[in-house]
């Protein structure tokens, strides 16, 4: 289990206590929210009657709504550190295997997601823990994808030509890609297929049309 306000792992227990349900039920309701509604015109008030709660209950737990936003981040960006990890430790796939999944997946977050990891990036500036949460996460897949290319021969060496400076640049290239294709489903297709091609181009592979991971 990880702790929806901080995004670290916490001591799991056999079943969800009454305050857990009433937590994730308030997350819940804010990407309701954010589904018809902007950051700007949300309010604990809302927030509150959508998880069936009274403003004063809310306050228990959040100390206000960007405390809401920044929990919703964290809850959504753990499963893409779960995945960034999973990429790490996979030493048994090819390199360009382990790179199409980790785009599917990502992809499959920001299909689901995209509403809330849209206003993390918008966000990110002006609301210190988010910007945290956010920097954090896409410096954990850089750190994965770093091995990823090394094992794949991009030499793992300081400066702007090494795997941790591609990584880098990759995966905030792909963060950008995803974060303007991700309001329709072809096109964010079609960014993953584009991603695929411009990560495996830099380790000297070209995509597999036939086996290429749907982004589905």
């Amino acid at each position: 289990m990880v702790s929806a306000k901080t995004g670290t792992p916490r001591r799991r227990r056999s079943t969800p206590s009454k305050g857990d349900l009433r937590e994730q039920a308030i997350l819940d309701a804010a990407e309701a929210l954010l589904e018809h509604e902007s950051v700007e015109s949300i309010t604990v008030e809302t927030i509150a009657k959508g998880a069936g709660i009274s403003r004063a209950s809310l306050y228990f737990y959040f100390g206000s709504k960007h405390e809401v936003l920044a929990a919703l981040v964290a809850r959504t960006v753990a499963v893409l550190r779960e995945d960034a990890l999973g990429a790490a430790g996979d030493t048994g796939s090819a390199p360009a295997d382990i790179i199409r999944e980790a785009l599917r997946r990502t992809a499959k977050q920001w299909r689901e997601h995209g509403l809330v990891m849209r206003a993390a990036v918008d966000f990110a500036p002006v609301i210190p823990e988010i910007g945290e949460l956010w920097k954090e996460t896409l410096g954990s897949y850089a750190e994965a994808m770093t091995q990823v290319l090394a094992r794949a021969g991009v030499p793992d060496v300081p400066g702007p030509v090494g795997a941790a400076a591609l990584a880098r640049g990759l995966c905030w290239m792909t963060e950008r890609t995803f974060y303007w294709a991700s309001a329709r489903p072809r096109d964010l297709r079609a960014a993953t297929d584009t991603c695929a091609e411009i990560w495996l181009r830099v380790i000297g592979s070209t995509p597999d049309q036939t086996t290429q991971a749907p982004a589905n």
